[in-house]
């Protein structure tokens, strides 16, 4: 019935975020002429803003503000230029190592344009995992910061420069736009490679799956149409990049900064009069620790949504981010392989603490055992998701688990009665301590409850006895004597006895990805 009720609601909701105020008849042939060049692509995104949005401001970042037509006519002539200058033609790929700016979004387009595929990589990789991995994808050219100072043996043109851009230099005035290439490129994010070698996730979404995406946005996050949405998370993970294609299709302004800074980010909000933020969990922690004082002297009240995602949002932490700022918060679930599945609200999070909400339109989630079978609401099990946002498996040739056209998430959970998925683990994290199982989140999530803990992981390790038991690595508030035990007697009290762990272990903080998750293999070995 909810999904009916969904579906029922799409117009309704087209036509409430003012998109199809912007779809004109006038338009409607270069939209379609757009389309037919460049398909289902990053560069139809942005070619479409520039007739639908021409003077509305497509990017702003620390060197100003581009309109979207500005922005189209710049990218033609990167295009042009990466095509004389290296020969990037359809089925190329260029290897873009940006933070968050224009350029990101220039050299993206670009190479979207020209057909060539896109390989995002992680500005936090050491040179050992940058080297590797450029080895092993072999890019016709890199695109990169310059303070990303690279010697490897590949065509490379800086981004941002504190001088002449080398992206600047190459855009070529007044050229002839490329011929149409013969296939659409694709676009390629590296997983976070948590528990080991990152992985290349080739995507190509459909126009269902962005579609469901984006209707669900609209209707949970309370999006509008020509409203700026800042973007903290990078652009090169799959939250910034969803979100800035979904920003490119309402032609909403995209305010993204190199570095984030919380305090610099609640100015924005009112320097801009934005109507979301895209953030992760540490992020939004960073906007809590900001003095209430503080936050009062920014003008918020254009913020419609902050979006969370890309890690696991505790519950503790949603409370007082909605207690601080109000119902503006949702979380969004899913990962590089599967996009964005599902999508809670404010009220999900309020109602049901620890949710992730329910799937996406057009998305569908199933909670299976071993076998295969599905579970029933309260039973936890192995998370599969589907919609038109699952990849087609690693450049590699191996893919996940697929059962009944659903990719396996890796994560374990479960629903509830009204269809919201709750996650309790991921599959390798969960543990047997004394033939019970013990998921490491529940303890993370008690945890980071207890007023004393800013920031919690909990790991399983071998024991000779119980065959494994739970160490909890934990970052303090301010320094407390005596406190394992109390931390100890704190999750014995709130949980199941044996899910208590055995050892506390103190530390200065959690090693982390760009994106928030917890590197547990970094975690100091016990």
């Amino acid at each position: 019935m909810r999904g009916a009720v969904e579906v029922g609601g799409v117009s309704a909701a087209l036509i409430r975020s003012g998109v199809w105020r912007s779809v004109g008849p006038g338009r409607l042939p270069g939209i379609e002429r757009a389309l037919r060049r460049w398909g289902q692509s990053m560069a139809a995104l942005g070619a479409i803003a520039a007739i639908r949005f021409p003077d509305r401001a497509g990017v702003i970042d620390e060197q100003g503000r581009l309109t979207y037509r500005e922005l189209d006519r710049w990218v033609a002539g990167i295009a042009a230029g990466l095509r004389a200058e290296y020969g990037i033609v359809a089925g190329g790929k260029v290897a873009v190592l940006c933070r968050n700016h224009r350029y990101f979004l220039a050299a993206t387009l670009a190479a979207s344009r020209l057909g060539a595929d896109v390989l995002f990589v992680n500005t936090e990789f050491a040179r050992p995992q940058l080297a590797a991995v450029l080895d092993k994808h072999r890019p016709d050219l890199l695109v990169h910061d310059e303070e990303f100072a690279v010697d490897f043996d590949v065509p490379r043109v800086v981004a941002w420069s504190d001088g002449e851009s080398g992206l600047d230099a190459l855009a070529a005035p007044d050229a002839p736009e490329p011929p149409p290439p013969d296939r659409p490129g694709h676009i390629t994010i590296l997983t976070s490679g948590t528990t080991g070698t990152p992985k290349a996730a080739p995507r190509a979404p459909t126009a269902l799956g962005l579609a469901g995406l984006t209707v669900t946005a609209l209707q949970r996050f309370g999006l509008r149409a020509g409203e700026p949405m800042v973007i903290c998370p990078p652009l090169f993970h799959g939250l910034g990049l969803l979100n800035s294609m979904l920003a490119l299709f309402l032609g909403s302004p995209l305010v993204l900064t190199r570095r984030y800074d919380a305090t610099a980010v609640l100015a924005a909000v009112a320097a801009n009069r934005a109507g979301s933020v895209i953030a992760v969990p540490v992020m939004l922690q960073r906007m809590l620790d900001i003095p209430a004082d503080e936050v009062a002297q920014h003008d918020l009240t254009s913020l419609r949504s902050v979006v969370s995602g890309a890690s696991a949002l505790p519950p503790t932490l949603a409370g007082q981010f909605i207690a601080r700022f109000g119902p503006v918060l949702c979380d969004a679930y899913g990962s590089s392989e599967i996009g964005i599945a599902t999508i809670a609200s404010s009220a999900d999070l309020l109602e049901a603490p620890g949710t992730v909400g329910r799937p996406c339109l057009g998305s569908s989630i199933r909670i299976l055992d071993p076998d295969n079978r599905p579970l029933p609401a309260g039973r936890t099990g192995r998370i599969f998701a589907g919609g038109g946002l699952v990849f087609g498996g690693y450049s590699d040739g191996t893919s996940k688990v697929v059962v009944d056209g659903r990719m396996s998430t890796g994560d374990l959970g479960h629903l509830d009665t009204t269809g919201r998925l709750f996650v309790d683990g991921r599959e390798d994290d969960m543990i047997v301590s004394g033939g019970e199982n013990v998921y490491p989140a529940e303890v993370e999530h008690c945890l980071l409850a207890h007023p004393a803990v800013e920031d919690a992981a909990a790991v399983g390790v071998p024991d000779e006895q119980f065959g494994q038991r739970l160490i909890a690595y934990v970052v303090l508030r301010t320094p407390t004597p005596a406190i394992a035990d109390d931390l100890i007697d704190h999750v014995r009290r709130n949980l199941a006895r044996f899910k208590a762990p055995r050892e506390i272990v103190v530390v200065d903080s959690l090693p982390r990805t760009a994106t928030g998750k917890v590197l547990k293999r970094d975690l100091p070995q016990p």
